[in-house]
């Protein structure tokens, strides 16, 4: 089992940068993949990017060149940088980990880009 606990969102403006941060309650070494997911009000959850416990990184469409995943081993812990934001893509982020037999998710964080 593994808890996840997202931070770092708010308000930003067009154009603007945050950095999202997801923490483990355990090592993530053996995790297969962990990922951030995003909902904007009315839609679906969809998928921002992937990174693998090898360390491949896969990307959305819409967030190539702007937004990096990584991840940082010895503090158990997922990032998103995300720059050049854009007000459609205020939503509800979320950390997501996968093991073979399970997905775990963390609550969820508020990112708003509004001027």
């Amino acid at each position: 089992q593994v808890h996840l606990v997202e931070s770092g969102g708010g308000l930003v403006q067009p154009g603007g940068s945050l950095t999202l941060s997801c923490a483990a309650s355990r090592s993530i070494l053996s995790l297969n993949v962990m990922a951030w997911f995003r909902q904007a009000p009315g839609k679906e959850r969809e998928l921002v990017a992937t990174l693998t416990s090898s360390g491949r990184r896969n990307y959305a469409d819409s967030v190539k060149g702007r937004f990096t995943i990584s991840r940082d081993n010895t503090k158990n812990t997922l990032y998103l940088q995300m720059n050049s934001l854009k007000p459609e893509e205020t939503a509800v982020y979320y950390c997501n980990a996968k093991t073979p037999a399970l997905d775990y998710w963390g609550q969820g964080t508020q990112v708003t880009v509004s001027s």
